[in-house]
């Protein structure tokens, strides 16, 4: 070594690694805070098509039925014999339940409620020949979907 020539240490300092860490956790943070917002959506929207899927399988049901009774007073020994779509005005379900009133395990966390209105509506058919028919299905915490049908006696 010369006389006077210093030797240059490499490497950073404190500062320069404390800011380093700081970057890189915000940096994480970040990431890991979106990515867990992306997780949370995603089973929102699987709930949602559960939902959907719960309130047209109601829906079909309830649009095979008859406006009117061509066979005259209709049982009423529950749901699965229900033949007039006036039959399921004010059905509540907690949990979702098959055509036949049989509860569904793995859908219980859904509600269904069920209001058949008669409509006018529809232009040159009687509203006593007409019923909508409006199924809704809910879930906790927020979780509502709504279906609509209408169902003619013609």
């Amino acid at each position: 070594m010369r006389a006077g020539t210093r030797d240059r240490q490499r490497g950073v300092t404190l500062i320069e690694l404390i800011v380093a860490i700081t970057i890189v956790s915000i940096a994480a943070t970040t990431i890991l805070g979106t990515m867990g917002t992306v997780a949370s959506r995603s089973a929102d929207a699987m709930i949602q098509q559960q939902a959907i899927a719960i309130g047209q399988a109601y829906l079909d049901e309830i649009l095979q039925r008859w406006v009117v009774d061509p066979n005259g007073t209709p049982p009423n020994t529950g749901r699965g014999s229900w033949d007039l779509v006036d039959q399921y005005n004010g059905l509540t379900d907690t949990g979702a339940r098959d055509q036949f009133n049989n509860a569904i395990a793995a859908l219980s966390a859904y509600n269904v409620s069920v209001a058949v209105v008669a409509s006018s509506a529809l232009p040159g058919i009687a509203s006593t020949a007409v019923r909508r028919v409006d199924v809704t299905v809910t879930r906790a915490p927020n979780v509502t979907v709504t279906l609509s049908g209408y169902r003619t006696s013609y």
